[in-house]
């Protein structure tokens, strides 16, 4: 009984030493792309919706004593602005689970010279997202955005997924987290804006290739 008392004491506290590890290892982070969607593809419920999401996820890595918004842009539509991805994630610098630099400041982000790729873009709990090398391609990143992180004109329910309350019809701008274009021969995409997805709902954004994630960016 003492020996078994004592394995299971000491399983107990190893996993407690992994969990802790984790959690000093990821309270700097500053970067993430969820490591899950919504669940309901492109609906997040709108912009506070998707915050919520990356603040969840972030607490449940532990950072979550940080203020947390999804690198999201939306659309304008009636009486209602648009709203720039690139104006609501704050200053910098960002870096991700591991502590590797992802941009110094919204500039660097937005100018090509960013660390956002297969091996540094990471979840919040450090693992790799599936690229197009990679089954299931999951590369594609919900964002709304223009390259520069600011909104696309036109219709929300062909840009946004109506402002990100749709998981039926529509589509939404996507980057590639890997920069991977749709075959080999192509030039490298844009982590932020490379093509529309198919649809909003979470067959047809797998069918695009992704599976509903977003990019999370601390504001402070």
């Amino acid at each position: 009984m003492k020996s078994e008392f004592s394995r299971a004491l000491l399983f107990a506290l190893i996993s407690l030493g992994h969990a802790g590890g984790a959690q000093a290892q990821n309270s700097g982070m500053t970067f993430f792309i969820s490591s899950a969607g919504s669940g309901k593809g492109a609906d997040f419920g709108g912009l506070a919706g998707a915050d919520r999401h990356c603040q969840s996820l972030a607490a449940a890595a532990g950072a979550g004593k940080r203020t947390w918004r999804a690198y999201l842009s939306t659309t304008a539509s009636g009486s209602r602005a648009a709203v720039n991805a690139r104006n609501r994630i704050g200053k910098g610098p960002w870096h991700n689970a591991k502590g590797r630099l992802i941009a110094r400041d919204v500039n660097e982000l937005h100018e090509g010279v960013n660390n956002i790729n297969r091996s540094f873009a990471l979840t919040e709990k450090g693992g790799i997202v599936n690229g197009r090398a990679d089954a299931p391609n999951m590369h594609d990143i919900l964002t709304g955005s223009r390259p520069d992180g600011t909104a696309i004109a036109g219709d929300p329910a062909k840009t946004t997924c109506g402002n990100w309350t749709s998981s039926g019809a529509g589509a939404a701008m996507v980057g590639h987290h890997d920069r991977w274009g749709l075959r080999d021969d192509e030039p490298s995409r844009s982590w932020n804006s490379s093509h529309y997805s198919r649809g909003c709902s979470p067959d047809n954004l797998k069918a695009s290739g992704g599976a509903g994630m977003i990019y999370c960016f601390a504001v402070k």
